[in-house]
């Protein structure tokens, strides 16, 4: 049984000066059930592959106002069209045309006078590889955003502090990625949610103190020692290398970063995020903060800090409100530490934003060990309002 993508009519753009070559091309593919759009001009093609970008493109070489290896080129250095598969048709027969033809981002390349039944093979096995790179990239980030939601669940249940420090991290490394126009968004977005996955390894309490620059020596160097922590087990998952580096670096002072390099950019991104939020979480104004870093210019890079001049913490209202177990969702945060009815057990500490694991877990021990209710949240009121609330766990009525 064909794939969703398989079902679909292939679409292929053919671009020959010639208007016999086109005609035979068109009617041919047609004949096989493929869309065909055909150009007698490069740019005429460009033009239209940007608006509607097709499956596949055949293309000539020798063509006026454009070449095809310009074309192609041109093709290769646009991030939306790059991916396309190129197949040259040429009467250009030297081993050196087709060496160019390939170097330039082609993934094939036919001699004049072509036989149909070759162009068509040819078509076939490009659209194939093309469909089998689409569903592996597809998996890939799936599976990529899987193993992320899964690590920043693990943040949750590892205590309260641990979450909301990475939220307010997230923000404001968010806020200099986004002023700094960078590239690979996404990669700054995870390094930050999961920049404190390594401080999973301290004690919720050591953490804080830490956090807050209270700490005994000791209790410091095990906290300085979580970014290597991290980034190592970010390593081992695809795609996250350049992530796990970013989470590495976030202790190394810098004086200036190179916008080039993502990692030197994303640790120094992160590292004034990090301290910023611990000067706050101990008490400090954020103005009072950023002069702190101001004034350090080679260990924090004033053109990032810079960024920061526009900033201001993210402030939502929200509702107390005192619910009954099986009425706790995603979203809500806690106002105090929810035990067991007996008191033995603590199930989620003061501050503990609930996602679905957290609210599971209190359900499964409200099932076999009761809990103490209600359990008194704070829900924000854009949940809250007109008598919504966060989506329940599925499966849980």
């Amino acid at each position: 049984m064909l794939s969703p993508q398989e079902s679909q009519v292939a679409s292929i753009m053919a671009v020959d000066d010639n208007p016999a070559n086109l005609k035979l091309l068109e009617d041919m593919l047609r004949e096989h059930g493929y869309e065909v759009r055909s150009f007698p001009r490069g740019r005429h093609a460009l033009a239209a592959a940007e608006r509607n970008p097709p499956d596949l493109i055949l293309l000539d070489i020798n063509m006026p106002e454009m070449s095809g290896y310009e074309v192609c080129e041109r093709l290769k250095a646009d991030a939306r069209l790059r991916e396309i598969p190129v197949i040259f048709l040429s009467a250009l027969n030297d081993a050196a045309d087709k060496v160019k033809a390939l170097k330039t981002g082609g993934v094939d390349y036919i001699s004049k006078p072509f036989h149909f039944e070759e162009v068509r093979a040819r078509v076939e096995t490009h659209l194939a590889l093309q469909r089998a790179r689409r569903a592996e990239r597809e998996l890939l980030e799936k599976t990529l955003s899987g193993a992320v939601r899964t690590l920043s669940d693990l943040l949750h249940l590892a205590g309260s502090a641990l979450p909301a420090r990475s939220n307010a991290i997230r923000s404001i490394a968010l806020h200099i990625a986004c002023r700094m126009q960078v590239v690979d968004l996404w990669q700054y977005d995870i390094a930050a949610t999961l920049c404190l996955i390594g401080c999973m390894a301290l004690p919720p309490d050591v953490f804080e103190r830490a956090y807050a620059r209270q700490a005994s020596p000791a209790e410091e160097e095990m906290f300085r020692a979580c970014p290597e922590t991290g980034a190592r087990l970010l390593a081992n998952i695809p795609r996250l290398e350049t992530v796990a580096e970013m989470i590495r670096r976030q202790q190394t002072p810098i004086e200036h970063v190179r916008l080039l390099d993502a990692c030197e950019t994303g640790g120094a991104a992160l590292r004034i995020a990090v301290e910023l939020d611990r000067w706050m979480f101990g008490g400090l104004a954020l103005e009072a903060g950023l002069n702190r870093m101001r004034a350090l210019p080679h260990e924090f890079p004033q053109n990032l800090l810079r960024t920061l001049e526009d900033y201001s913490p993210p402030v939502e209202a929200v509702e107390r409100m005192a619910l009954p177990v099986r009425e706790l969702r995603v979203g809500m945060t806690t106002e105090e530490d929810i035990v067991t009815r007996d008191g033995n057990w603590l199930i989620a500490a003061k501050g503990t934003q609930l996602n679905s694991t957290t609210v599971e877990r209190l359900r499964n021990f409200h099932a076999t060990r009761g809990i103490r209710e209600p359990v008194h949240v704070l829900v924000s009121q854009s949940d809250a309002g007109a008598g919504h609330h966060p989506a329940p766990v599925e499966g849980s009525r």
